[in-house]
Formats: C-alpha cells, structure tokens, sequence
C-alpha cells in the first residue's frame, strides 16, 4: 500500500516541479553535448496527453498467447532471478552460491559471469517453432536486464552479446526465427534501473576474511591492464559513478525506490539518453512490434522524459513502416489515464474483472532467469495450470505472455518440454475459444471468484485463489457463439452453467467432440450431458450457439 500511494503521488508531479527539485540532474536539462537518436515524426507526441490516441492494434487483441525467453546473462549461473544483484548482498543465497562456484566477488564479479555465458546450443529456430506449436501467436525476447547487458550488437552499450559473452546477435536470431514462423515479435527492455540496482555491486563483506574489501562495482577501465575485459570500462555494465541512494544497504529498499522516489538517487542526464539511444537503436534495427518495459508507466518516469520520448517514437516508427499503428507497449502500474496510452501489464497476476482496454498478464512456469533447483525439484507449473491462467486472462479481455526460462547453453529442459508440449495439445483442439475471441457479458462462474485475491503492487495475486475445478467456468465469445471453458471432468457427467438459465440457446456442441449432446435449461441454468470420455485433458470447452 506504500509504494501504490507513493507511486499516485509522484505521478500526480508535474514535469516543472520535478524539474526544480532535480535541477541539474535531469535530461530534461540540456543534452546538446549528447549524441541523441533522431525520434520519427507522427502525430504522436512525447506527451502523455497525446499517446491517448493509441488503440490497441488487432493483432494483439486478437493474439492472446504469446512466449517470452527471459534469457540474458544471468541465466549462466543457473541459480535464479536477480542473481547479478543477489550475489552482492553478503550471506544470500546467491551470495553462497557465487563464492562456492566462481569465487568471491571482489575478485569475480558479474562481469565475470557474463565471459562465462556462451550460449553454444542455442537454436532459436527450433524453440520458435515449438512455441508456434504451443499456440503462441506472439514471441517476445529479453534485450536486457537489471544486470545492464545488451543481448543485441548495440553501439550505444559495448557490453553486449555480440562483443562478449556468447558473441552472437540473440535478438537478431530470434527476431528472423519469429518472422519465419509467423509470429509477432516482441523485446523486452529492463535496463532502466540498472543505475540503482547495482549498488550493491559496491557494498564489501562485514565479515570474514576479505571483509573490507570492495565488490568489483568500483572497478574502472584503468583497472583492467591485462585482464580479459581490457579495453571495456565496467562501469558501462555497472553504471556506479554516482552517491548511493538513500538506504541503499537496504536489500528490500529497491522495491520501494523502483518508481524514481523515496530517496533514489536521481540518474543523470547522460545515463538517461544512453538508455534513451540503446532503446531507440533496437526498435530501428529489429523493428519488434512489442516492447515491454519492466517499469512503473515508462523507464525513468517521472525524473525523465525518455521514456515518453520512446513511447512516442515506436508509434509513430509503426505508422511510417506499416502503415497504420502495429505497435504494442507494454507497462506496469498503469493508472486509469496511462492505460490509453499503452498496454497495461499485470505481473504474475490477474485482474478480477473484465478491463474496458485489452491487457496482459506476464508469468513464467518457473524463476524468470533458469534455476537449476527447479528442474531437480520438478517444482514447473504444469500445463494445467497454464492453461487455466490463459482461459481467466483471455475471459477478462487480456493475452497471456508465459515465459519458458532458458538454459544457460540456450536450451530448455526436457521438463520444460513436456508442458510446452502438452498446452499446444490442448491448443489444437480448444484455440476456437482462445483466439480472436472478445469477453461475454461476464467472465465467469463458480466457486473460484468468491476466494479472488486483489492485486499487489504490479500484480502478484497469482495462486492466490481457490484453484478451477470442474464447477468454475471462464466465457469467451466470437461469432454468435459463447464458449464456456470448465477445468474439471465431473463425476456425475454432467455440468450446469447458472448464467445461461435465461439465454436464448439453439445448439451445444463439445470442443473435440463428434456426437451431439443432450442439454436443457432450467430456472437452475443450461444442464449437458457429457460423453463418457472427454475429448483432451486439464480443460474442457461448451460451445454455446443461440
């Protein structure tokens, strides 16, 4: 409740106010002594009042299911999500790790990690087209992190993928997979806080034997005479040439200084315009038709306008290429006025209504970055439950973006595989009520709402509720038609759908089912009769005519 309060009051700040409490700290000051991309022309402005002209283009609407490789340079170590901050933050468990692995990080730092990282059975084609497969109609890829490292050939970060690490172009090689197998293509941009999350890159142990020596967050390009990152300045990766922020031995306080407030030291000017040009630099050259900003609205809001600068160059970049407006934007923490202007997103979560403007739900069957642990301890969603988080988003007029978190070699694991798999077995024969479908007049039924978790933050209401069961029903509609999605076969062979009692029906049909089925309505509701088998597994889809 903090943050969301925190998070309304500076919104609410004007650009003027902002400018007199950051004086000289924000790139709104002057920049001619920086290089800047060139922004496209279009009526688009970097206004928030003018990117309300945005509509959401049909192919996203129409899309619902899309799958993300959250995959970048912190995957190398296979032990989970934010491990280039984790294992700076003394007596964690990615501390623990780090020092038993690769040693302590005064002397192996993450810069260290990422000449590790070699992607060498990486086929980005192979995994498009599994997700293809799956039912995916859009694929997203990681362009970077938290951790700062570009996984594209960037002019603007020379830590990047192309010149160390794997040195290979990822978001090239994924963007022609999607385009040779038909799918949208999306990037996600994270790199934004790299400026405050890292400072814990120069914190130095408390304790033990090296304690008083520093991380290598401080180290500089002098520093590498003989090293094999001779020639790169670490502060690029790290960006630590500024006062800590307020609290910042505070592991927890990240969070609550994640919207540019509560004491964050405010980034400079040159540090904003080079996100600015490495965000601008990769919509020129791989021309996604999705980005997603892991930010509160826009990176750097409010203490920056390269985030609306951004916004309004990627639309109008759309309108010049395609003709009309294709372009997807993806935001967190959106207030009702922000979600005209994008796509809001919701993170690992829901929302328990049907939203006016079409949303996404972001989530991952395990960490975000691949975690090693949960392979050994079998601990994936299962399809299953995939499955009915799709059917909840698209009954709400949302899209399902699901990562399937990538090895540090580039491959998925078997178990990974199997769930993959097993949804696009389901997709085969249930997609009629996923895509291009719009929400009915409610979402749903059962006793699953009743125990509906709200939203936290960006979201993190997800697993919250009472799990579907075969008494829960998700509606979609498409073409005269509604479609009732159950998530349980019933012992008695039968279903009832209360909120078809009054409903003109003329015909139902079973989804992967041949014969016809006896249904009739009553004051209770639309009574059908099953067959003895059902027609696939973990959901089953009435389609409803009349």
């Amino acid at each position: 409740m903090q943050r969301r309060q925190l998070i309304k009051g500076l919104l609410a700040v004007t650009p003027a106010v902002l400018l007199k409490n950051y004086a000289g700290a924000l790139p709104f000051a002057d920049v001619s002594n920086l290089k800047i991309e060139p922004a496209a022309d279009g009526p688009f402005k970097p206004e928030w009042q003018s990117l309300k002209q945005y509509k959401t283009p049909q192919w996203f609407a129409d899309a619902k299911f899309g799958i993300w490789a959250h995959w970048g340079a912190q995957c190398q170590p296979e032990h989970g999500d934010w491990y280039a901050r984790g294992m700076y933050e003394e007596g964690s468990d990615h501390y623990k790790y780090h020092v038993e692995k690769y040693g302590h990080p005064s002397k192996f730092g993450f810069k260290d990690v990422i000449n590790e990282w070699k992607a060498e059975n990486w086929n980005p084609d192979a995994l498009v087209e599994l997700y293809k497969n799956a039912g995916a109609q859009y694929f997203v890829a990681m362009a970077n992190h938290h951790d700062n490292f570009d996984n594209f050939n960037s002019s603007y970060q020379p830590w990047n993928s192309v010149n160390l690490g794997p040195k290979k172009d990822l978001i090239e090689g994924w963007a022609k997979a999607a385009k040779a197998h038909g799918l949208r293509f999306g990037v996600s941009v994270h790199a934004a806080h790299a400026w405050s999350w890292y400072e814990t890159a120069r914190r130095s142990d408390k304790n033990g034997p090296l304690a008083g020596v520093p991380y290598d967050g401080i180290v500089t390009k002098e520093n590498g005479g003989g090293k094999w990152w001779q020639g790169y300045d670490p502060q690029s990766l790290y960006a630590q040439n500024h006062a800590l922020s307020e609290n910042s031995g505070d592991n927890g306080m990240i969070h609550r200084q994640w919207n540019w407030g509560n004491g964050v030291t405010p980034p400079s000017k040159e540090y904003c315009e080079k996100f600015y040009n490495r965000t601008v630099e990769l919509i020129n050259k791989y021309q996604p038709d999705l980005v997603y900003f892991d930010d509160t609205a826009l990176p750097l809001w409010p203490v920056s306008d390269a985030g609306l600068r951004i916004a309004a160059h990627m639309y109008n970049e759309s309108i010049k290429r395609n003709g009309k407006l294709e372009a997807v934007i993806n935001g967190k923490i959106l207030d009702e006025e922000q979600r005209k202007c994008m796509v809001w997103d919701i993170e690992r979560g829901a929302s328990n209504s049907i939203e006016p403007f079409v949303w996404q739900t972001d989530t991952c069957i395990g960490s975000w970055h691949y975690d090693r642990r949960i392979y050994n301890s079998k601990g994936y969603k299962t399809a299953r439950e995939v499955i009915g988080i799709l059917v909840d988003v698209v009954s709400k007029n949302g899209n399902l973006l699901l990562n399937v978190p990538v090895r540090a070699d580039g491959s998925i694991d078997e178990l990974e595989m199997a769930v993959v798999k097993e949804t696009g077995n389901w997709m085969k024969i249930n997609s009629e009520a996923i895509y291009a479908t719009r929400p009915w007049k409610i979402f749903g039924e059962g006793p699953a709402i009743a125990t509906a978790a709200p939203l936290s933050a960006q979201g993190f209401n997800e697993g919250k509720n009472k799990p579907l069961g075969a008494e829960d029903f998700r509606f979609t509609s498409k073409g005269g038609a509604v479609y009732a999605t159950f998530f349980g076969w019933p012992g008695s062979g039968k279903v009832v759908i209360k909120s078809m009692a009054a409903e003109k029906v003329s015909a139902v049909n079973l989804l992967g089912h041949n014969g016809t089925l006896q249904w009739n309505q009553t004051t209770d509701g639309l009574a059908v009769t099953l067959p003895e088998k059902p027609p696939c597994d973990n959901a089953y889809v009435l389609k409803i005519v009349g």
